[in-house]
Parts: C-alpha cells; sequence; structure tokens
C-alpha cells in the first residue's frame, strides 16, 4: 500500500533507540519517519527535511488517491474488476471538486481541541480519513439529490445522472459511495477507542439528514404549487435536519470524539451552535441560488423552478400583499423562463436582497452570542473559524 504522505526521512542509526518509528495510517511497519513536531507529533526524530511542511489541505488533498486505491484495489475477486473499475469512476467524478470545508473542518476542529504536544501523527492522519468520510457522505447526497430535483450541473460539471451512459444507475452509484463510508472506517478506525462512537454519529447523521430530506419532497411535491405549506417552522425543520447535522454538526463532533469528548453535555453545547450555524449557511445557499454567479457557484439555481420550500419564498410570503401572492402562485414552480423572471422580479420589489444583507448581519452577531454562551468549555476558535469560513461566501 501507498503511503498517505508525499515525503520522509529517514531515521539516523543513532537516534533509532531513542526514538522508534511512529506508525503511520496505511502502514503497518514503516522504516522511515516523518518529522512531524510542527504537523501534530510532539516527538521530534532530529532530522529535519529541506522541504516546506505541507499544509492540512496539501495533506488532505495528497490522501485522496491513496484512499481510492484502499477502496477499489483491496478486493481480489476477478469477478468484481468491472465493479471496482465503475467505483474508482464514481469517486473521481463525484467526490473532489468541492469547497472541502466539511472535510477539512475536521482536522481544523481537532487542532483547535488538543495542544500539539497530545496531537499524534496518526491523529491527523485519521482525522484527515474521516474529513473525507464526509465528504463522501456529501457526495453521496448529492448524487440522490441531484436525480430526485432533476439538476442539470453540479460543481461546474454535469450532473453524474446526466452523464452519457449513468442515468438512473447514479441511484445505485450512491450506495457505493455511502457504503465506502464504513468500509474506510472499519478499516482504519476499528482499534480506536472512538470507533463506535464515529459509527453511531455517521448513522445518526445520515438518518436526520434522510428526514430532512423527506420533509424537503413532501413540502413541494412535483407539480403541486401549496405556498400554504411554506412556512417559517416547516423551512427551519428542513434546513435542521437536511443541511445542519451533517454540514456543520457531524464534522465538529467526529474531531471531539477523536479529541477523547465523548460527554453529552459538551456535545449539545456544541451541537446548539452548529445547528444555528447550518440555518445561517442554508439561508446563504438559497439566496446564491437565486443571485449566485453560476461561474462561481458551479451550479444553476433551480430553487424557483423547483417549487422549493426556499428562506426566499418564505419571507416574501410574510411581506407580501394578496394581489404579489396571487402572482406567485401563478408563476412559482414552473420551469419557463417567464415565469422565474415574474418571480425574481417580486424578489426585487420585496427587497429581497437588503432583507438577506441585514439577516446576514443579525446572524453572524447571533453566533457570537451563542459561542460566548454555550462554549464555555470548548475553544471558542473551533465555532468561530467555522463561522469565518461561511461567513459572506459567495459560493
Amino acid at each position: 500500500m501507498r503511503r498517505l504522505l508525499g515525503w520522509f526521512i529517514r531515521v539516523p542509526k543513532t537516534l533509532r533507540a531513542a526514538c522508534p518509528p511512529v506508525p503511520t495510517l496505511m502502514s503497518k511497519t514503516p522504516s522511515i519517519l516523518l518529522c512531524t513536531s510542527s504537523q501534530g507529533d510532539h516527538i521530534c526524530n532530529g532530522t529535519h527535511s529541506k522541504k516546506p511542511l505541507q499544509s492540512d489541505p496539501q495533506l488532505f488533498e495528497a490522501q485522496f488517491e491513496e484512499l481510492v486505491l484502499d477502496l477499489t484495489e483491496d478486493i481480489s475477486d476477478p469477478a468484481l474488476a468491472d465493479a471496482l473499475s465503475r467505483l474508482r469512476e464514481v469517486l473521481m467524478y463525484n467526490v473532489p471538486g468541492g469547497k472541502r470545508n466539511r472535510g477539512l473542518s475536521v482536522i481544523d476542529s481537532l487542532r483547535e481541541l488538543l495542544p500539539p504536544t497530545e496531537l499524534t501523527q496518526d491523529m491527523v492522519q485519521r482525522a484527515l480519513l474521516v474529513g473525507w468520510c464526509i465528504e463522501l457522505l456529501q457526495a453521496f447526497f448529492l448524487v440522490a439529490d441531484d436525480i430526485m430535483d432533476a439538476s442539470v450541473t453540479r460543481r461546474g460539471q454535469p450532473c453524474w445522472y446526466k452523464k452519457d451512459g449513468i442515468g438512473l444507475d447514479a441511484i445505485n452509484d450512491s450506495f457505493l459511495l455511502e457504503g465506502s463510508i464504513y468500509r474506510l472506517l472499519r478499516r482504519h478506525c476499528r482499534g480506536e477507542p472512538y470507533y463506535i462512537h464515529l459509527l453511531e454519529l455517521f448513522m445518526e447523521t445520515s438518518f436526520q439528514t434522510e428526514l430532512g430530506q423527506a420533509l424537503d419532497l413532501m413540502t413541494a411535491p412535483p407539480g403541486q404549487i401549496d405556498l400554504n405549506r411554506f412556512t417559517m417552522d416547516r423551512y427551519k425543520a428542513i434546513v435542521k435536519y437536511k443541511t445542519a447535522f451533517y454540514s456543520f454538526y457531524l464534522p465538529v463532533a467526529a474531531a471531539m470524539y477523536i479529541a477523547g469528548i465523548t460527554s453529552k453535555e459538551e456535545h449539545n453545547n456544541a451541537k446548539h451552535i452548529l445547528l444555528e450555524m447550518g440555518e445561517f449557511f442554508q439561508i446563504q445557499d438559497d439566496y446564491l441560488d437565486c443571485y449566485g454567479d453560476p461561474a462561481v457557484t458551479g451550479k444553476i439555481g433551480t430553487d424557483i423552478q423547483d417549487n422549493k420550500c426556499s428562506w426566499l419564498v418564505v419571507r416574501a410570503l410574510e411581506t407580501m400583499t394578496p394581489e404579489q401572492r396571487a402572482e406567485l402562485q401563478a408563476s412559482y414552480g414552473r420551469h419557463d423562463d417567464e415565469s422565474v423572471q415574474r418571480v425574481k422580479a417580486l424578489y426585487h420589489a420585496l427587497q429581497m436582497p437588503t432583507l438577506y444583507h441585514r439577516y446576514e448581519e443579525e446572524s453572524y452577531q447571533r453566533l457570537q452570542e451563542l459561542i460566548g454562551a454555550h462554549a464555555q468549555n470548548l475553544p471558542h476558535s473551533v465555532f468561530l473559524n467555522f463561522a469565518n469560513k461561511i461567513y459572506k461566501r459567495s459560493k
């Protein structure tokens, strides 16, 4: 098996007795060591490479190809050669290309939760791997979601099911992505004290997200335009379960378990902050669906055409006149350009961009207050770093 990291340094013979080899995640008996004193390992091996240390994003990217090999070359049955080739294609097309915020938030959070003297290189590598498991979960959701929404593009390229020869076979491909998560966790984390916590966390988060997706689909069934369904309470429930749990609580909770933080109280405190942050993120996403630049977002927004219960339509319904509501009823959820433009004109008349930017400022201040109130025993930087990644984002 190839090693996950791209550069190593050999240990001088005189130091081997004092500095035993530190096992890497992908190799049981390495004969060479990485000097990781500034990358999480408090034991320096005494020799330093002239090359600069890699950043966490660089280490994260370098790990992906190794994980693909891990998933596709570990099964020796020749009868599965075609299926494993398909798995590799599914992984390479659907997992890379995102912003990596979810995946990198595991290692980012872990570095805030533990001092460098306690953060070993094995922990760093496993945190990166768990981050990729979250990216796999995201890919699983998106492949399926694009089919249900009849989306056209994702991350600047055709949706997977839209590629020639794929179609509804993409449903099974999404299952392959989900199954890959648990294969990686079992292979690389089974011997760790937090393994069961991670399994339960991923399974529970998946179920919560699927319930949120069910709420979303039931609120806006195809061809049935019912604006009475679009309430703020229903919207917040959809956001909480469909987006906030897996995008915000999952990566931080995973880092907490890796760091040995299992207290239900501390996890509930973190959840209180992170679910609020997830709502903030989804409202941003709804705004960008209508007002974002597809060249920047990598996606053509279709919330209006798809009859989505988005923040824009829910907020607009709270302030519009009966005449405007009638026009919205006649135009929302229709795919012709004229109807879409009428809805956008209504949003403009109701000053939705101004309302959104006001909400963005108020929400960020509320997040600051929540962090101060609920992160009594957790580093505030865990949450502030996450918030700063998404505040005033454009994609």
